[in-house]
């Protein structure tokens, strides 16, 4: 059965026996008939994906992983903060007339900035830090840039990446590893979206730069499960869990930015039924 799955279920059980509620406080979303969005929640949740015995996608339900990665992409690859350059509509209501959602995710990637080595973005930065500065302790991106929050149509959730590199003995790859930090996460509509790209974001630069996947740790500051959601979540976390999927990448690809969709094999996913008109609260 797939460890994506145990985790999530755990996860889920945990929040809906322990969390807490914020029923009756002032919150900030809204249902779209315009009554308050409560949630239960637990603060600082931390899971963690070995990558190298499966690829963390969940049976519950399908994932898209290809749509997920294809977000990650623009936000990573194409640097973007217009959705005119993203083939989802999943950012359409945080967009301005222009598709622009402000200086927001893939703007700040963008951002170049002033290193001993030269003028460089966080991307980029990291990609030269893994081949040349692979055991450094530095190799981190952050997005959540306080100065330009009033600019941004949406703050960021996944805000921080942190890697790091080990060597394990006996083999001839270094292993890549990294922590993913998100200051707030809807659980039902969101968690293995962002654990699938993300996954996916670590199998590319590993391939790129020599090295092997390993270890993606998942640190969410408020995980919640909004009111609406809990019976959905009920029923889903009851289902039965099927075998992880295989993932492979195009092996041909040794540049990040030469990646696409197209680049990526999911084999054998079988899942659960998928969960139609779950609410949104925004």
């Amino acid at each position: 059965m797939s460890l994506a799955d145990k985790i999530f279920v755990a996860m889920c059980k945990d929040i809906l026996e322990n969390g807490t509620s914020t029923e009756g406080e002032k919150v900030r979303p809204h249902w779209e008939d315009g009554s308050s969005a409560y949630t239960v929640k637990k603060f600082g949740v931390v899971n963690r994906y070995d990558l190298s015995k499966e690829f963390p996608a969940i049976t519950l339900r399908k994932t898209a992983i290809k749509t997920c990665t294809e977000e990650m992409l623009w936000i990573w690859q194409r640097k973007s903060n217009n959705i005119h350059d993203l083939n989802s509509t999943v950012w359409d209501e945080w967009a301005d007339a222009d598709g622009s959602i402000g200086k927001a995710y893939g703007y700040q990637l963008g951002v170049k900035h002033i290193y001993k080595e030269g003028m460089m973005d966080q991307v980029d930065r990291v990609i030269y830090d893994l081949k040349n500065n692979p055991f450094s302790r530095r190799i981190l991106t952050n997005i959540y840039v306080h100065q330009d929050l009033h600019e941004m149509n949406l703050y960021p959730c996944a805000y921080s990446m942190t890697f790091n590199v080990t060597q394990k003995p006996g083999d001839e790859k270094l292993t890549l590893n990294a922590v993913l930090n998100q200051r707030s996460q809807d659980v039902l509509t969101a968690n293995n979206w962002n654990v699938c790209q993300y996954a996916v974001l670590m199998h590319m630069l590993a391939q790129v730069c020599g090295m092997q996947v390993g270890e993606l740790v998942h640190v969410i500051a408020d995980a919640h499960i909004y009111d609406r959601h809990i019976p959905i979540v009920r029923e889903l976390i009851g289902r039965e869990q099927f075998a992880a999927p295989k993932f492979t990448l195009n092996p041909e690809i040794s540049d990040f930015y030469q990646f696409t969709t197209k680049d990526i094999t999911i084999e054998d996913y079988v899942t659960g039924p998928q969960v139609k008109n779950i609410p949104v609260a925004v």
